[in-house]
């Protein structure tokens, strides 16, 4: 996915850039980038490679290379950034949370017209340089923005880093979210609240869907206003986002506790403990054992020191087993226990069983699994959590294939909780990995745990409703 953070100041801005940034590492593992703006040595950037070293350890050694009182920074799961341009709308730098579904269209219509492609990411063309070239064919920024919002099929949100001050646009769906933060002196724009308050920013406002803004040290522009259409992205609360983050006035991990609480008031599972997959599986397994009214027991720990996220490494051979070597099971807290573990979601299913194998060898009786959202029926068009080459790269697909003859027969009604299909896909999972039971959480039940409308969430994975 992606995220970014910006920072205006009235004084030099780079160290706040430079931690902002950081904390976003969790949304992205291929490249980080910074760019800051000085009146007097204009524009100054650097993009690093992600995939076998952290953020942190990339730019630290170079901080005194960057100065000035505003800069944009990105931690990117595809494309090289920030760019730096030069147009008829002014210099900028920019950078993108962005998934453009149409990019060869848009390619081959913009050298139609005469315009040329610079930035190469693994011989394609960068997405953000696209986007780039569809902002300066406005007669302003905002024509510019709305523009790509007119021509691109995805999302896309952005900062770009001007002469004067940082414009923020959210994506006009607002599937992806942009959050202002304001301390004396300065403000700041994120895709996480949590890259905040140890900076001393507090929230001061949630941008729309949309919605595109000016910020200067000195206050904040609005340019756009934001529609009243929304389709944020699920996935934020359940998987992606911080805990401590908010989206939408919309606290992680609160909702993550009401999933499982609210699970755990309705299962009828006879277990002794329940227990999270760290990291996004614990606030859903405390909620759970509250609810249900049995012990939080940490039967598996996450090596976090020298393994980096499962889904770093580029081939699929080395994710399975960063995703196994960076969970240690507990054989103490296994032992002759009907343990249920709570996690986010099953997406692939490449690890599962597996993991599932060395809890039984590890002496756990029964091993139980609960959902925090409902299976994963369709791929993510929109932001690219899911399926990356095909739907078959789900589980449920998969199993609808064996069940069905073809993956995309009847997927209303496998979308359908309780439905007969529904219960045999379910049901087929389970055995497939050995569980003694397994459930899913409803799309009511997260909904309600969000606390947003429906219509203002994006649950496109789980029923196909989304917009395109």
């Amino acid at each position: 996915m992606g995220g970014f953070f910006g920072t205006v100041s009235v004084k030099d801005c780079v160290t706040d850039l430079f931690y902002g940034t950081d904390y976003n590492s969790h949304l992205g593992t291929k490249r980080g980038g910074m760019a800051t703006y000085d009146s007097k040595k204009g524009f100054i950037r650097s993009i690093h490679s992600l995939e076998s070293a952290y953020f942190r350890s990339k730019f630290e050694d170079e901080l005194s290379k960057f100065s000035g009182n505003a800069g944009i920074g990105i931690i990117s799961d595809t494309d090289s950034q920030p760019l730096v341009i030069n147009s008829h709308l002014g210099k900028f730098a920019i950078v993108t949370v962005a998934k453009v579904n149409n990019i060869e269209e848009l390619e081959k219509e913009l050298l139609s017209h005469n315009m040329h492609f610079a930035e190469l990411s693994s011989g394609k063309t960068n997405p953000t340089e696209l986007i780039s070239l569809l902002i300066i064919q406005g007669k302003d920024f905002v024509d510019g923005i709305e523009n790509v919002y007119r021509s691109i099929k995805g999302s896309c949100s952005m900062l770009l880093l001007t002469e004067d001050g940082i414009i923020v646009a959210r994506d006009q769906w607002g599937r992806t979210p942009i959050i202002i933060g304001e301390k004396e002196g300065a403000y700041a724009m994120t895709s996480e609240s949590s890259s905040l308050p140890n900076l001393d920013f507090e929230i001061e406002r949630y941008v729309g869907p949309g919605e595109i803004l000016r910020v200067r040290p000195e206050g904040i522009e609005q340019m756009r206003r934001p529609n009243e259409e929304m389709q944020i992205c699920s996935f934020l609360w359940v998987y992606y986002g911080f805990p401590v983050s908010c989206y939408e006035n919309k606290n992680v991990e609160e909702v993550r506790f009401a999933c499982g609480y609210k699970m755990g008031q309705k299962d009828e599972s006879e277990v002794d403990c329940a227990c999270g997959i760290p990291d996004s599986g614990v606030g859903m397994a405390l909620g759970y054992a509250e609810g249900k009214g049995i012990p939080y027991h940490r039967a598996i720990a996450k090596y976090t020191p020298t393994w980096p996220r499962s889904f770093t490494p580029s081939n699929q051979e080395m994710r399975s087993l960063v995703a196994k070597m960076k969970l240690i099971p507990n054989r103490a807290m296994l032992q002759g226990k009907r343990i249920l573990f709570c996690d986010d979601s099953i997406v692939r299913g490449t690890q599962l069983r597996d993991n599932v194998n060395i809890l039984y060898e590890y002496g756990a009786k029964e091993v139980h699994m609960r959902i925090a959202c409902p299976p994963l029926i369709y791929g993510c068009p929109f932001i690219n959590f899911t399926s990356s080459k095909g739907d078959l790269e789900l589980i449920t697909r998969r199993i609808i294939q064996e069940l069905e003859g073809d993956h995309t027969k009847n997927l209303d009604k496998y979308a359908t909780t309780d439905s007969p299909e529904y219960k045999r896909m379910v049901d087929t999972i389970a055995k497939r990995f050995g569980l003694s039971s397994l459930k899913f959480n409803t799309l009511e039940t997260l909904i309600e745990a969000i606390g947003l409308p429906k219509c203002k969430v994006c649950t496109h994975c789980f029923d196909g409703s989304s917009h395109f």
